[in-house]
């Protein structure tokens, strides 16, 4: 399969070569255009440039004193953060790529929590009369409101209702509205019922997983490219077991 890939390539690229390339450049070019774009509103959980460079992780915080102020951060080029010693290029390729995201409306765990507290959100399962629910998933706007099929109820579900995720006020346990719309957050599920689970979800005790929280943190360090990543991570475990 891959040999009849390869033969392709080569192909295309003699028969059309004025359309492959001029195809290329204006993907460049407007993803050049794209860059200085609108200035995104912050959210509750990415309040301010400092969260948002902690959150994308690759020790970008180092640079929260350079880039200090939120327009700056969506109107910057790569050229200007160069000249803020924002190096090597691939990190700021790296920021200038979750810049477009954020402002498409891409915006991670935990980016469209709308309670937020000191850094900390709450998620709680929670059951609801399916009458009551009123969904609309914000990123297609489909209607995900009562179906005939789906009023019966199972093992974990009461007949007529829904288990769905809600995002309370810390410390709240129950929705005081009659009416709401569901939200989706990214990466953040229920399994078996009622069980939350997702990306950096620290379950609630005493809750048997139907409430959990997610706190602001530094996001993951990459430890380089495909080609270092195991030579990276062979050099820290042989430090820390001479540590030990």
């Amino acid at each position: 399969m891959a040999t009849g890939k390869s033969a392709l390539k080569p192909l295309l690229s003699f028969r059309l070569p004025g359309l492959l390339q001029t195809s290329h450049r204006c993907v460049r070019y407007l993803h050049k255009a794209v860059r200085r774009g609108f200035v995104p509103s912050p959210t509750p959980f990415v309040p301010d440039t400092k969260t948002f460079l902690a959150l994308i992780g690759r020790n970008m915080s180092q640079y929260s004193d350079k880039l200090s102020s939120w327009e700056q951060l969506f109107t910057i080029s790569s050229q200007e953060l160069r000249e803020l010693g924002v190096e090597p290029a691939r990190q700021r390729r790296y920021l200038l790529r979750w810049v477009d995201k954020f402002r498409r409306g891409e915006y991670g765990v935990g980016g469209n929590l709308d309670h937020v507290t000191d850094g900390v959100a709450e998620l709680r399962a929670v059951e609801v009369p399916r009458e009551q629910i009123r969904a609309t998933d914000t990123t297609t706007g489909r209607d995900t409101g009562t179906h005939s099929f789906s009023l019966a109820g199972t093992a974990t579900t009461s007949p007529g209702s829904k288990w769905v995720i809600v995002n309370l006020p810390v410390g709240e346990t129950e929705v005081k509205e009659n009416t709401f719309s569901i939200k989706k957050y990214s990466e953040i599920k229920l399994h078996r019922g009622n069980k939350i689970k997702g990306p950096y979800v620290e379950l609630l005790p005493g809750a048997n997983g139907s409430a959990a929280k997610i706190t602001v943190q530094e996001g993951r360090k990459i430890d380089g490219g495909e080609r270092r990543r195991a030579e990276v991570r062979a050099k820290r475990r042989i430090a820390e077991s001479k540590k030990q």
